[in-house]
């Protein structure tokens, strides 16, 4: 068990600390005395100040014992250490942890791990049988076909003739696997799916400024190009070039002002209908007098008499 306390021998040892970390690394480089710190029983280590520009906030510590009833100090060990305020390269990351989106360039490579959550074991032909093995469906036509011959005793070449049809390749799992697109060492995961599907919304989906603003959906956009395989429900390419999503997988919810339907500018609203006050009567001149001015309709008794 370590002691709290510094060994009395051990502590007051700053000469001997002090010429094995000049001895170690120059005088000009070892500083004062920063103190010490007990590291057990009988054994102190010895701080001194670093002078060198390139390790700032680092120390020399040198670590002293002695033995169990012995009055002579010795010499332990001599290393540069960081202080509390000393300059430290960041923690070292993985390189796997480290990649990020478009790290990748020309020439270089990005070895996929064997347990890739992302990817699982796809179909690629490699456990059929070999073409001359008894599971195959090449020997079992040949096979069929020479016992149909020794039952009829005629004799039948083993090959087919040219008018009779073989086994047809359609409908054989490899034919399925390739058509599928799943013929590959590994195919992506339903995990890879989920994950790229996230990533594509989150970069091209109805929560983006874009979309927001957008009007309409891309769902309705005839520039977006569908895609094949489980996607096709939520997913797409965009195909205008003036779109900020151009060649991208884009989600049907997303949207921009380059809509296909954009152009279609909406109709002007109509003015609303005039407000006629039927309650109030306004007199209407009916001909200029000879001043210049108007004579106003007063009735038809005045109009009879001015005749």
């Amino acid at each position: 068990m370590r002691s709290r306390t510094p060994d009395r021998l051990c502590a007051e040892a700053v000469e001997l600390a002090l010429a094995a970390a000049v001895e170690a690394a120059g005088e000009e480089s070892v500083g004062e005395h920063l103190g010490a710190v007990a590291d057990g029983d009988r054994v102190v280590t010895h701080f001194f100040a670093c002078k060198e520009s390139a390790y700032r906030g680092w120390r020399w510590a040198v670590t002293v014992a002695r033995a169990s009833r012995a009055k002579v100090v010795t010499l332990d060990e001599t290393v540069l250490l960081p202080g509390p305020e000393a300059l430290l390269a960041p923690e070292w990351v993985p390189w796997s942890e480290r990649l990020r989106p478009g790290d990748l360039g020309p020439g270089d490579l990005l070895p996929t791990e064997a347990d890739d959550l992302r990817l699982e074991p796809g179909y690629s032909g490699e456990d059929m049988p070999p073409p001359n093995s008894v599971e195959s469906e090449e020997a079992t036509y040949s096979r069929d076909l020479a016992e149909l011959a020794e039952a009829e005793d005629a004799e039948v070449s083993a090959v087919p003739p040219s008018g009779l049809p073989g086994p047809s390749a359609r409908g054989t799992i490899t034919a399925v696997a390739e058509e599928l697109g799943m013929r590959r060492a590994r195919v992506l995961s339903r995990y890879g799916l989920h994950t790229a599907a996230d990533r594509w919304d989150e970069a091209y989906g109805a929560k983006t400024p874009m979309a927001q603003a957008a009007p309409a959906s891309c769902a309705t956009c005839g520039f977006l190009v569908p895609i094949a395989g489980s996607l096709r429900q939520a997913f797409g390419i965009c195909a205008n070039e003036f779109s900020p999503a151009d060649g991208r997988v884009v989600s049907l919810s997303y949207g921009c002002g380059a809509h296909s339907e954009a152009a279609v500018m909406p109709k002007p609203p109509r003015p609303a209908p005039p407000v006629i006050d039927e309650t109030k009567v306004e007199p209407l001149p009916l001909r200029p007098d000879r001043t210049g001015g108007s004579v106003e309709d007063t009735g038809p008794a005045e109009e009879l008499g001015h005749s």
